[in-house]
């Protein structure tokens, strides 16, 4: 192997033909736009009928020479060069095949995010070539694809956790080339710029008289609308039982026991959410009476269907952000019914064991956050809603 110098600034590395392959490497040099040199490297190797041709850009010569000499040598062992040869992966292929394997065993809103993630330019990008600056050149321009204007730390650490758990697998369970230290160090760099967050914990409970004006909302409309989704017992719910709104749809009437002798009432929850597994992640949980008490008022509002609120969660989302919308209450989220159950549970003096019980939250530490929260006089003590 030898270096010859041309007046082109031109580098060529040869590589003598060893049976049918032949292989080159060229260097060459460039000005760039503050007047200092760049040296491209340029491979091509051909072997069987194959052909591959590999470019990469340094800012130091020797440091191209040592590439080209390594790659050089990485390209003699026959895997290696098989490798190189293969069908090039992107990073919107490595997405595909998440959602095609796993795509039953996650929620909607990930399944919504990836999609999103694959009309960016970076789902374009082979595998291997995506590092760390590109997953943050990435996060600093989701809003692209994503329809938000400036989207916030906490959103965009999200767009990034469903990101992650590509990364995690991609290599292990398919060979593609993602690293998932690029991931990690792409993270570590934007939590320091504070361009991510964790989303901070919503505090908002609905009060009694917004309960009120929505449950007369609801009563109105299913008494004008007899078919329509009973959302007063579904408002209900789940405020009482902390289920939410996915759990409740899933539940069966097979899923329920009544309370019995020393027994409470409970219910299976088919496919809890939870971080690790989702689907088959089934729990029984505690109902509390009043929890019970709505079951109870569906078996004639039900027509001998298996589910005991067989409706969509679109359906009940709408409904219910539509009600808050006509009736001026303002920033209220179905889900924040499940935070106002789990704080009246406190405030009634449960501790923590006894809560999870009911609220199937795995980690106590989830709950600590409701540890500020004393005992207080029942908040629906002599609510005319309360169903029991």
């Amino acid at each position: 192997m030898r270096f010859a110098a041309h007046c082109c600034s031109q580098y060529n590395i040869v590589v003598a033909a060893r049976g049918n392959v032949v292989a080159m490497g060229t260097i060459v040099t460039r000005t760039r736009s503050d007047g200092k040199p760049s040296y491209l490297c340029q491979i091509a190797r051909k072997s069987d009928g194959k052909t591959i041709r590999e470019n990469r850009t340094f800012r130091d010569h020797k440091a191209a020479k040592a590439w080209l000499r390594q790659r050089e040598a990485e390209l003699d062992n026959p895997k290696a060069f098989k490798a190189a040869t293969q069908e090039v992966r992107t990073l919107g292929d490595a997405i595909g095949r998440y959602l095609e394997e796993y795509g039953g065993e996650i929620g909607k809103t990930k399944s919504a995010c990836l999609a999103a993630i694959q009309r960016h330019s970076i789902a374009a990008m082979a595998c291997g070539d995506i590092g760390s600056e590109d997953i943050v050149a990435f996060a600093r321009t989701i809003d692209s694809v994503t329809g938000l204007a400036n989207p916030g730390p906490s959103t965009i650490n999200n767009y990034l956790s469903h990101l992650a758990s590509i990364f995690a697998i991609a290599k292990k369970a398919w060979g593609y080339p993602l690293d998932p230290e690029a991931m990690t160090d792409a993270t570590f760099v934007l939590r320091k710029q504070r361009a991510i967050a964790k989303s901070n914990k919503r505090e908002r409970r609905p009060t009694l008289d917004e309960l009120d004006r929505l449950l007369d909302f609801f009563q109105e409309r299913s008494e004008r609308a007899p078919h329509s989704g009973p959302m007063v017992e579904i408002v209900l719910f789940a405020t009482f039982s902390t289920r939410r709104m996915e759990e409740i749809t899933r539940i069966r009437w097979a899923d329920f026991e009544k309370a019995s002798g020393n027994h409470g009432a409970r219910v299976l929850v088919r496919d809890m959410k939870n971080p690790g597994a989702k689907r088959g992640n089934d729990v029984w949980c505690e109902l509390p009476p009043e929890a019970a008490a709505v079951i109870e008022t569906m078996r004639s509002k039900t027509s001998g269907g298996e589910c005991i609120f067989p409706y969509t969660t679109d359906a009940i989302g709408a409904a219910f952000t539509r009600g808050c919308k006509l009736l001026g209450i303002e920033d209220l989220h179905f889900h924040d019914l499940r935070h106002e159950g789990v704080s009246r549970l406190f405030e009634a003096g449960w501790n923590i064991p006894h809560v999870a019980l009911v609220s199937g939250h795995r980690s106590w530490a989830s709950l600590q956050r409701y540890a500020q929260l004393r005992q207080r006089d029942d908040k629906f003590a002599g609510w005319k809603r309360r169903p029991l």
